[in-house]
């Protein structure tokens, strides 16, 4: 099974008799039904409901470890501290971090499940450990996430710009909308219920290689978005994808720069393409 070592992780532990109900009143993810095993998508949002940090949490006996990029990991560190005023929570830093990346049907003991990928139907695996057997790349990841649909901060958007429906956490069992209240959620409950989220991540394929990340995505000479992740001819984006379904209606190019390219939305989600502006806030 291909094995990539990464190199830029941090890990948070948070330990206590509070722990999990300071979590459960905090992030995105559900943590009552965060099951052992499983390393979930999630995040802590702005009261104003977009992405303030994003992580994979997961149980770690009665702990839990918060997986981010090392250069979100103090500041998500501190605004945690913020948080748990007297609670009996215990937190931890450890950065740089040891994770390990298992592609493959056969699941490695004392791994984790990646949430993420789970319902295109791509086994990948995390091991809180390094491995001496690495045989995979960064760009063999990317053309995974690529083909799953699967965005990350940092290449495919930016933190306090999106929401989380417009990275999929709500179809991806990052985001609950039954576990009551947490930081933002009056904001995504509201779009959830008035179905109102029109930026959503797209594959993208090119009929030549695709121009660099940040490049922007266009239709009728108007832009609707821009390239994230990019590998050769594929890559993902976050679009208006109200925009790119008129554009499609209407037979018109879209482009990423210069170069034309087809958008598809990942067959997992179940979202389609609006004709109309209308079709798109129903």
């Amino acid at each position: 099974m291909p094995k990539l070592c990464l190199d830029n992780r941090a890990v948070i532990r948070v330990s206590g008799q509070d722990a999990e109900a300071l979590l459960q009143g905090l992030v995105t993810t559900d943590i009552g039904s965060l099951a052992e095993g499983e390393a979930s998508p999630g995040a802590l949002l702005t009261p104003q409901g977009k992405i303030f940090f994003e992580f994979l949490i997961s149980r770690d006996g009665d702990k839990f470890r918060l997986e981010t990029t090392s250069d979100q990991a103090e500041v998500l560190l501190k605004r945690l501290t913020m948080y748990k005023l007297r609670s009996a929570v215990e937190l931890s830093l450890a950065s740089p971090a040891p994770v390990t990346v298992v592609f493959g049907e056969e699941r490695p003991s004392g791994s984790y499940r990646d949430h993420r990928f789970e319902k295109a139907g791509t086994p990948v695996f995390r091991i809180y450990a390094e491995t001496a057997e690495a045989d995979a790349t960064v760009a063999d990841l990317d053309g995974l996430r690529i083909a799953a649909g699967v965005a990350v901060a940092g290449r495919d958007y930016a933190l306090q710009d999106a929401f989380p429906h417009d990275v999929l956490m709500d179809l991806n069992g990052g985001l609950s909308f039954r576990k009551g209240c947490y930081v933002g959620q009056e904001v995504v409950s509201r779009m959830q219920h008035r179905g109102s989220a029109r930026r959503r991540v797209v594959i993208v394929a090119g009929e030549m290689a695709l121009p660099p990340t940040g490049t922007s995505i266009s239709a009728s000479g108007r832009p609707i978005g821009a390239l994230g992740t990019v590998r050769d001819k594929a890559g993902l984006a976050i679009v208006r994808i109200d925009k790119a379904g008129e554009a499609m209606a209407k037979g018109e190019a879209i482009l990423a720069g210069d170069v034309p390219v087809m958008l598809t939305l990942p067959g997992w989600t179940g979202l389609v393409f609006p004709a109309d502006t209308d079709e798109a806030s129903a």
